[in-house]
């Protein structure tokens, strides 16, 4: 049997190891991949020739998403310090880690339901040509190996 002392330190850095991991576990799946941004960025603005009609469509569409996508990163940030405080309240995986576990999760899927809404709305800008290369960068992004 471990001591008072020791137990409270056993669940003190289980407590830890959990936020962390929540916090991990959010960053992989909330924070979107840069490199993939950027090279759909570029294909639209360097490789396809857009004209200056789809130019300012798919600038229109880019500001409104970036808008859109602070706010889910903020309520990604919020959904992790509510699972926190629920590792910290709980000390375990008890109903108010379920809960923000399943408010991250929410949150999560609206920020790649939306990214996706995103991407289909800057496609139907394009031309069939100019979407076969779009798709093609598309499939690269989902489908590159992590580095």
């Amino acid at each position: 049997k471990l001591g008072l002392p020791l137990a409270l330190m056993f669940v003190a850095a289980a407590t830890f190891l959990a936020a962390i991991a929540g916090v991990f576990i959010g960053r992989i799946f909330a924070v979107p991949d840069r490199a993939s941004e950027t090279e759909l960025h570029a294909l639209l603005h360097n490789d396809v020739k857009l004209d200056a009609a789809q130019d300012a469509k798919i600038d229109a569409l880019e500001e409104r998403h970036a808008a859109r996508k602070v706010a889910l990163e903020h309520d990604m940030r919020a959904a992790n310090a509510q699972l926190a405080d629920a590792i910290k309240a709980e000390q375990g995986y008890g109903p108010k880690v379920t809960a923000a576990i399943e408010h991250s999760h929410h949150v999560m899927g609206q920020l790649q339901k939306e990214t996706l809404e995103h991407l289909f709305a800057m496609r139907a800008v394009l031309t069939p040509e100019q979407a076969k290369m779009f798709d093609a960068s598309v499939t690269r992004a989902l489908t590159a190996k992590p580095q």
